[in-house]
């Protein structure tokens, strides 16, 4: 009924390699999760009470459905969105519209079968979450609420990045207006949350409603839980609905038009006068334009190589980082708030989503060469690798300068503020400035490096991954896993009063998994000792930062100087860009697998 692209990845997906591999790692990293939260809580020293082992219960549930909510909304649109763009890409899109399918069958299969993987997952989980019952604390509506959101975030994010995709004709536009579009989401419903009801909130917004769901507070009349499952059906069936009534109207679009010799040419009775406009002519139409030294780099700052309206993006991220700061700044000058933590309310998810937009663009940079067919050709020619690794990342900085800067301007305006001095006395004494230029200088240095780490490691997955929608998944969820794994232990080392030595060894376990990850993205199929140090050391260094600040109590006279951690973070990070940048320009054909000659000595 859904037709042959749902039918193929129904019948795909269980035959991909890491389809296991995947389940696996969900389960264990559920299981590491309960070792890190019986570490916070109770502890292996004692036998734990009934109402320890309850409380327990509700505090793992509350942080894996959490986590687990934001890994699927985050992974479902991308899915989606890179599932159409993909197709986009390569003109295979353009295919399936001449074929006798249906539009919804178009449109629905390939939504539904981006989203078979994250639906196996949640059935994965399931039982996990059934299991937290044993102990106590909480109820099984409450489970059957939990999937039920999860489940109902998942289809209405991979709805709304579908949309996106069969909207745009690039994939980074696709990316990023996705991610920026479910900001602006969930940035409207806490906006609802105020102005109208909370209630109305957890309707609307995915995280009060699984909060809804973890308080279980009697309600008058239907749960908040089933209502906010209502809301995103709804929202799926419109956003589908648009999709499929839009589908040919906004396909094909930005296709190559091949333009016919004007009758006088062939007509011309003088044999001179024809070369002479032969020799003229030019493929593209209008005045011809001088191409800079690196056509590489000309290309990506003086054409549309990323699709037409980039405003539009630039809008919605504009839209945005206002929300975000707005919450920011009055979180800053609300009285009782937390000063300790008041920069990370809005540089850490200005921060995010700045390197998720600049990661985003920076691998769509080489997928869109590769599915369109040009980077092969590109490759062929006299370009030097100075000149296409160069040109590449100096256009990824172009194109993506007015992501790049707020992070940069935010913290400068924390400094001024006194937010990242190390004590408050400091400010009233009208010393903010001089005090916070350490810290000013290394979190600045500190940024620069990570955003550069981005953009490279776009670059080399891209360049080393052939097949597109697996190289934008591994780039993002890369940078995506970084700052959700640091978040989640900033959160664990906060809820335990700061105790990091009953929590260790669950953190070895995490960085066990963090250095697994990276090292398999970064090494793939061409390992070396430079990649495999970079990928264990950029976790450690992760890992040294979050316990060097956090234990040290922020806006406290305990406070430790950041320069020490940001330092580890620049070295780790600036160590990981040299090893994926050198082979990239000393061995060009060897980093992309083009020959096998160092392979036979």
């Amino acid at each position: 009924m859904l037709g042959p692209i749902f039918n193929r990845e129904l019948v795909t997906v269980p035959r991909r390699s890491g389809h296991y591999a995947g389940r696996a790692a969900v389960v264990g990293l559920l299981a590491i999760l309960g070792v890190t939260t019986w570490q916070a809580t109770v502890g292996f020293a004692r036998d734990a009470t009934l109402g320890e082992t309850a409380a327990f219960g509700l505090l793992l549930f509350q942080i894996v459905v959490f986590v687990q909510l934001l890994l699927t909304i985050f992974f479902a649109a991308l899915s989606a969105a890179s599932a159409v763009s993909q197709e986009k890409d390569r003109r295979t899109f353009v295919l399936l519209l001449i074929t006798d399918m249906r539009d919804y069958e178009i449109v629905l299969g390939k939504l539904l079968g981006a989203l078979l993987p994250i639906s196996v997952q949640l059935l994965v989980t399931a039982p996990v979450l059934a299991l937290f019952l044993l102990l106590g604390g909480i109820d099984p509506e409450q489970v059957v609420q939990a999937v039920l959101v999860l489940a109902a975030s998942a289809v209405a994010a991979g709805s709304l990045g579908g949309l996106v995709a069969l909207w745009r004709e690039r994939t980074f536009q696709a990316l990023a207006l996705a991610v920026l579009f479910l900001v602006l989401y969930v940035s409207a419903a806490q906006a609802v949350g105020v102005i109208v009801t909370p209630a109305a909130q957890a309707w609307l917004d995915p995280f009060a409603a699984m909060q809804s769901v973890l308080e279980a507070a009697p309600t008058a009349g239907l749960a908040p839980a089933y209502g906010f499952v209502l809301v995103m059906l709804g929202w799926a069936v419109l956003l589908n609905g648009v999709g499929i009534a839009r589908l040919r109207a906004w396909n094909p679009s930005g296709e190559p038009i091949m333009q016919r010799e004007g009758p006088g040419v062939a007509a011309a009775a003088n044999e001179t006068e024809e070369i002479e406009k032969r020799a003229k002519a030019h493929a593209a139409p209008g005045a011809a334009r001088e191409v800079w030294p690196n056509p590489v780099l000309w290309r990506e700052i003086r054409t549309l190589a990323y699709g037409r309206r980039p405003l539009l993006v630039k809008l919605a991220f504009g839209v945005a980082l206002a929300a975000i700061l707005y919450f920011a700044v009055s979180e800053l000058q609300r009285p009782g708030g937390r000063p300790s933590f008041a920069a990370a309310y809005g540089l850490v998810p200005v921060a995010v989503l700045s390197l998720l937009l600049v990661s985003a663009q920076a691998v769509t940079a080489v997928t869109s060469e590769r599915d369109g067919g040009a980077l092969d050709v590109l490759l062929v020619t006299d370009i030097s690798p100075n000149e296409f690794v160069f040109g590449k990342l100096l256009g990824v900085a172009y194109n993506t300068k007015e992501y790049l800067l707020p992070p940069f301007l935010l913290s400068v305006y924390y400094a001024a503020m006194g937010a990242l001095t190390r004590t408050p006395a400091d400010v009233g004494a009208g010393t903010a400035f001089a005090i916070n230029f350490g810290p000013l200088l290394a979190v600045l240095v500190a940024l620069a490096v990570l955003l550069a780490f981005a953009m490279m490691l776009g670059l080399h997955v891209a360049l080393r991954v052939t097949a597109s929608r697996l190289a934008i998944v591994q780039t993002l969820g890369t940078v995506f896993f970084l700052s959700v794994g640091t978040l989640i232990s900033i959160y664990l080392i906060v809820i335990n009063g700061g105790s990091f030595g009953s929590q260790w060894v669950s953190f070895v376990s995490f960085l066990v998994l963090g250095i697994g990850g990276l090292m398999y993205v970064l090494n793939a199929d061409r390992p070396s000792w430079a990649l495999s140090l970079a990928a264990t050391a950029c976790p450690l260094a992760m890992f040294f930062c979050v316990v060097n600040i956090l234990i040290a109590k922020p806006g406290t006279e305990e406070s430790a100087d950041p320069l020490g951690p940001f330092v580890v973070l620049g070295g780790a990070f600036g160590f990981a860009i040299a090893a994926m940048l050198v082979p990239l320009l000393s061995e060009f054909d060897v980093a992309l697998g083009r020959t096998t000659l160092l392979a036979d000595e």
